[in-house]
């Protein structure tokens, strides 16, 4: 660990968390739980920086994890609930699992059946939940559409085994992706029309993840509403699990210009690949901003921004600037927090960025610094 004086002097590429900016998502996030009653949890799927846990661990319930590895982040570092889901539990971790978790989530009743006596024998303490389908969303894409035709991730009413209903004590969905209240009330509405008649017998829902609540126009009031009103209606918990909104707009990836060359058109290529530390813009896709660039031919000079690697997609987009970029120049995309590090991969031995974070006090601290071991050790 060390401290740099300025940007200038951060390795590059570099994430930089603003400390101030994951405060004031926690707050807001603290503030939907005051007057919600809701239990608010960090989806560690979106948002994972670890050394940033003290910052927000008093304002949030605890975590939601997706496997071992997460639940054991989760108990380790943040040390307060822990509520764990997975598609499908391994014989060989449900012991851990059990253990270190106060929720646990299974994906269908099959899963249920085959490990919820041992897990409650490891941990009697341990609260018992199956995720189900209500099957409706307004997701925007397709690929992260939980609810849509075929989906693997949970369980519909045509497959739900009353059976269970004396073992169980919550029901989780999740049908949202960066999407407002409005889309919560009209899953809510299926997932009672699906689930109604068992929702009253539960102790808890969890409401699961994709709720934009910290982004500029979302409806906040509307939330505290809809969570107070089916809390009123059916006495139960209501837990929510935000990924992004802990994440969003709460820091940057800094990159550097290695070289300019002209193919039809200017192409700066960079230190940094959207393939290997920015995959949703090309899963998803959606076009990063940059920092001082609006789209092409908007500014005087326009270059397509590429990635170090050798895949010829490994392309950011098209962005015109105010002067010339020159070898040696800073590009700055903003809003590189969430879904971004807990992908990244170092395909193409390309080096990972390293991981900063700017104090609230100005002070920047460079937390890690990646090179070959790291590339090496996780291939053999």
């Amino acid at each position: 660990m060390m401290y740099v004086k300025n940007r200038n002097n951060l390795p590059s590429p570099c994430w930089l968390l603003d400390e101030a900016k994951l405060i004031e998502n926690a707050k807001c996030l603290f503030d939907i739980k005051e007057k919600s009653g809701a239990k608010i949890l960090l989806a560690l799927k979106g948002y994972a920086l670890w050394k940033s846990f003290d910052t927000i661990r008093p304002y949030l319930d605890g975590c939601c994890a997706s496997g071992l590895h997460e639940a054991k982040l989760a108990d380790e570092i943040f040390q307060k609930e822990v509520h764990t889901y997975s598609p499908a539990f391994k014989e060989e971790e449900i012991e851990q699992i059990a253990a270190i978790s106060h929720h646990l989530v299974f994906n269908t009743p099959a899963q249920f059946k085959r490990f919820a006596a041992k897990a409650k024998s490891i941990n009697p303490e341990l609260s018992l939940g199956l995720r189900v389908n209500p099957e409706y969303s307004a997701s925007p894409k397709e690929i992260y559409n939980p609810c849509g035709t075929y989906s693997r991730l949970g369980t519909t009413s045509a497959n739900f085994d009353e059976y269970l209903l004396g073992e169980l004590d919550g029901l989780h969905f999740h049908a949202l992706c960066e999407q407002g209240s409005d889309a919560l009330e009209s899953v809510l509405e299926a997932f009672e029309a699906k689930f109604g008649e068992y929702i009253g017998q539960m102790k808890w829902i969890n409401f699961g993840g994709g709720h934009h609540i910290t982004k500029k126009g979302y409806d906040r009031q509307k939330l505290i509403d809809l969570i107070r009103s089916f809390k009123e209606k059916y006495d139960v918990e209501v837990y929510l699990e935000p990924g992004e909104a802990v994440g969003w707009e709460t820091g940057v990836l800094i990159a550097t210009v290695l070289d300019i060359v002209h193919n039809g058109i200017d192409i700066a290529i960079l230190d940094t690949s959207a393939e290997a530390h920015m995959p949703d813009t090309i899963i998803m896709p959606y076009r990063a901003e940059v920092r001082g660039a609006e789209a092409a031919g908007e500014k005087a000079y326009t270059y397509r921004l590429g990635g170090n690697t050798c895949l010829a997609g490994d392309i950011m987009g098209d962005y015109s600037f105010d002067e010339p970029l020159q070898i040696g120049d800073k590009i700055i995309f903003e809003d590189q927090m969430h879904y971004t590090m807990v992908k990244a991969t170092t395909f193409n031995g390309i080096e990972l960025p390293g991981i900063a974070i700017e104090r609230t006090d100005g002070t920047i601290e460079v937390l890690r610094e990646f090179g070959y071991e790291d590339f090496k050790n996780r291939l053999s």
